[in-house]
C-alpha cells in the first residue's frame, strides 16, 4: 500500500550540447507554432524568437521558462532549456521518499485507500507503479511472479501475454486505447525510456479471445447490457466479467519534476453487476 520511492532521475532526452535556440525551435516546431504566433504569445517580436533560435541572442531566464510555457514544454524539460541556455534548473526533482514529500505521499495513500474496493493506483511517467490499493491486489490475482517483482509496470502488467491480457475481454480496443495513450505522451514528452517501454509493448502477442480461460467467459444472461459512457476495462475475474471506466489525474501547475511526472489511475464501476461484485468482498 505504502507508496515506494521514486526510481533514480531520468535525464532529459535533449542534448544540452544543442543549444537552447536548436532546442526552442525543436519544441515550436512540434507544436506547429509560427515564430510570429509564439512572438504574440509571449510578449515578444518574432524577429527576437528568430534571432534566439539562431543564436544570434541569448534568452534571459524569464524569457525561457515563458517560451518553455507557451509552448507547453514538459517540466523536465524546461530545465533541460535553462541549461542549455546557462541558467541553473529552475525546477527541483525531489525523490518521492524526502521527508519534504510527505504531505503529499500521504495524501495520495488516503486517496487511493478511500477509493477502495475500487482500483486505483499512482504510477510515474513511465507508469511505474508507485502505490495501489487493494482493489488492484484483487484484479492481479493469477499474474506471473516475474511480473510482480518490482518494479512493477502498469504497461507490462496490463498487455503481457502472463499478466492481465488473457482476462482482458475486449483486448484489442483496451490495448489499442493504450497504446495511442503512450504515442500521445511521446508526442508531448519526446521521452526516450517512454517510447522503448512502448515499442516492447507494441510487441507483444495478442492473446487469442477464442481459447479457454476468464477472456472466453460469456456474460451472465441474468444481466441486461449496458449503454457504456466510455471505452470499458471489461476483465475476467471469479468467473465474472467486471466492466471499469478508468479516469487520469494529474496536478495542476507543478512546481517539482517528480510531482509533475506523478499520476492517479482510478478504475470506476461502469456496471451495477461490478458495483454488486466488489462491495461484497468487504461486507
Amino acid at each position: 500500500m505504502s507508496i515506494v520511492a521514486s526510481g533514480p532521475t531520468r535525464p532529459s532526452t535533449n542534448s544540452v550540447g544543442k543549444g537552447v535556440g536548436p532546442l526552442l525551435r525543436g519544441w515550436r516546431e512540434q507544436r506547429r507554432v509560427s515564430q510570429l504566433e509564439l512572438a504574440l504569445r509571449a510578449d515578444s517580436s518574432a524577429r527576437h524568437i528568430s534571432f534566439i533560435e539562431t543564436g544570434r541572442s541569448r534568452p534571459s531566464e524569464e524569457m525561457v521558462l515563458r517560451l518553455a510555457e507557451h509552448l507547453d514544454v514538459p517540466v523536465r524539460e524546461r530545465n533541460a532549456l535553462l541549461l542549455a541556455a546557462g541558467y541553473a534548473p529552475h525546477y527541483p526533482e525531489t525523490p518521492l521518499d524526502d521527508p519534504s514529500m510527505d504531505a503529499l505521499r500521504q495524501g495520495m495513500e488516503r486517496l487511493i485507500q478511500g477509493y477502495e474496493p475500487y482500483p486505483a493506483l499512482v504510477v510515474d511517467a513511465t507508469y511505474t507503479v508507485l502505490a495501489a490499493n487493494r482493489g488492484i491486489t484483487m484484479l492481479l490475482e493469477g499474474v506471473c511472479e516475474s511480473l510482480l517483482t518490482p518494479p512493477l509496470n502498469a504497461m507490462r502488467l496490463t498487455l503481457h501475454p502472463e499478466g492481465l491480457a488473457p482476462r482482458i475481454r475486449n483486448h484489442r480496443e483496451w490495448r489499442d486505447h493504450l497504446l495511442a495513450q503512450m504515442e500521445r505522451q511521446i508526442a508531448l514528452d519526446r521521452s526516450e525510456p517512454l517510447r522503448a517501454l512502448y515499442e516492447e509493448v507494441a510487441a507483444y502477442p495478442v492473446p487469442d479471445q477464442g481459447q479457454e480461460g476468464e477472456a472466453a467467459l460469456e456474460p451472465d444472461e441474468d444481466v441486461e447490457p449496458v449503454p457504456y459512457f466510455a471505452l470499458p476495462l471489461q476483465i475476467g475475474h471469479g468467473g465474472r466479467v467486471l466492466s471499469f471506466i478508468s479516469s487520469i489525474s494529474t496536478f495542476n501547475t507543478p512546481m517539482d519534476v517528480t510531482v509533475a511526472e506523478l499520476a492517479i489511475e482510478t478504475f470506476l464501476p461502469a456496471d451495477p453487476a461490478t458495483v454488486k461484485y466488489l462491495q461484497s468482498l468487504v461486507s
